[in-house]
């Protein structure tokens, strides 16, 4: 194993580092990329160090394992892990102080912080002249950003219990409102956004293209909402609760994580994602402006987007790369449960992120006018 360093960074505990760290553990031990100077590329290869942020626990472990050793490997420059709850507030911390110790993050569009630091200029412009030529064509443009790029996607869906429903369960968020043919306590979660979502596609707005939620819309949600609230015998908030609530038999369908919902099939639990109407978000990789390692972090995202090594990340972490070109590395029983398999591709709902973090007439974005709503509406 290639000499490792490990920084820990203290910060609030979250969610999102909950639920990406805890899957990957769960899941069969992929491929290691096979790692040779010739798999490395004369223009990846290099010395010194990276540093490279992640959420820790397995998550890290595995990315350690399945990419980071692979790449010294093939390279020759050592990658430093560095772990915190969230990315944003210490990237912004560090590029404030003028001191940036870290050279790669992943970062949530979705966070306010985020588009702070694009404005600001916090992030270097990704290098894609270094990529090969089966990383450009399976990454999408969509992907492909100037000082972004994405590193994998997380969904929540709905899953249910197969015990509970042995001639067949439902199929999309319109049999999920169905009490008489689907009949049962549901779970759903806090996260706002998603509860917005699910309610749209049930009562039959289309998740074709990318979504902005107007107004009209939110009254629409919250009523439709509404009519499944007395049915919902849980408000999930820990990433791990809605697949042990239906272990348990007190759910009989949920909103769940995807890589919670993976984790637990791969382990023989007898579970069914539905992707119909689920809720994709992209979580980024960037190079951080003013880092010491900008050359070698260039070259690792360029290392993580080869199909192989995409595919090791994607059986490692329980999350999807990009790559499409991934899947014929991926394990034919595998393939069907991730968001970028085709099928499930074409069911899922993206946000249109930016109208999301666009200012209101009285200066809150729409999604803290949204989650103003949500919240609101379950004071009531």
């Amino acid at each position: 194993m290639s000499e490792q360093v490990s920084r820990k960074l203290p910060g609030r505990r979250v969610s999102r580092r909950s639920v990406l760290q805890s899957s990957a553990a769960l899941l069969s031990a992929p491929f290691v990329a096979k790692a040779t100077a010739a798999f490395g590329q004369e223009k990846l290869a290099g010395n010194g160090e990276v540093v490279v942020y992640s959420y820790g626990g397995s998550f890290t472990e595995n990315l350690r394992k399945y990419v980071s050793d692979p790449f010294t490997k093939a390279t020759g420059i050592k990658v430093v892990d560095v772990t915190a709850d969230l990315a944003e507030p210490q990237v912004k911390a560090m590029n404030q102080a003028g001191r940036v110790d870290w050279d790669i993050a992943l970062v949530s569009p979705l966070v306010p912080a985020y588009l702070d630091l694009h404005q600001a200029g916090a992030f270097v412009s990704i290098d894609y002249s270094l990529w090969d030529d089966e990383a450009l064509t399976g990454v999408a443009e969509s992907a492909r950003h100037t000082d972004v790029v994405v590193a994998f996607q997380n969904s929540i869906l709905q899953v249910y219990d197969e015990r509970a429903f042995p001639k067949g369960g439902p199929k999309n968020w319109t049999d999920f409102w169905n009490i008489k043919e689907f009949p049962g306590p549901r779970g759903l979660g806090v996260a706002y956004l998603a509860n917005i979502v699910f309610p749209l596609v049930a009562d039959g707005v289309t998740h074709k293209g990318l979504w902005r939620v107007t107004d009209d819309n939110v009254d629409r949600a919250l009523k439709k909402l509404a009519e499944i609230k007395p049915n919902i015998a849980k408000w999930w908030g820990a990433g791990g609760e809605p697949v042990q609530a239906l272990i348990n038999r007190e759910f009989v369908m949920t909103s769940c994580y995807d890589g919670r919902a993976l984790a637990a099939i791969k382990r023989g639990v007898p579970l069914r994602m539905v992707w119909d109407g689920a809720l994709a978000i992209d979580n980024c990789w960037t190079v951080l402006k003013g880092g010491p390692n900008s050359a070698n972090a260039q070259k690792f995202i360029a290392f993580v987007n080869r199909a192989e090594v995409a595919a090791a990340f994607t059986q490692s972490t329980g999350y999807p790369g990009p790559n499409l070109n991934q899947l014929k590395y991926l394990p034919a029983d595998l393939a069907p449960l991730i968001s970028i398999d085709p099928d499930n591709a074409a069911k899922v709902v993206r946000l249109d992120v930016p109208w999301f973090l666009e200012k209101r007439a009285d200066g809150k974005t729409n999604a803290d006018y949204l989650q103003e709503r949500w919240l609101a509406w379950r004071a009531q």
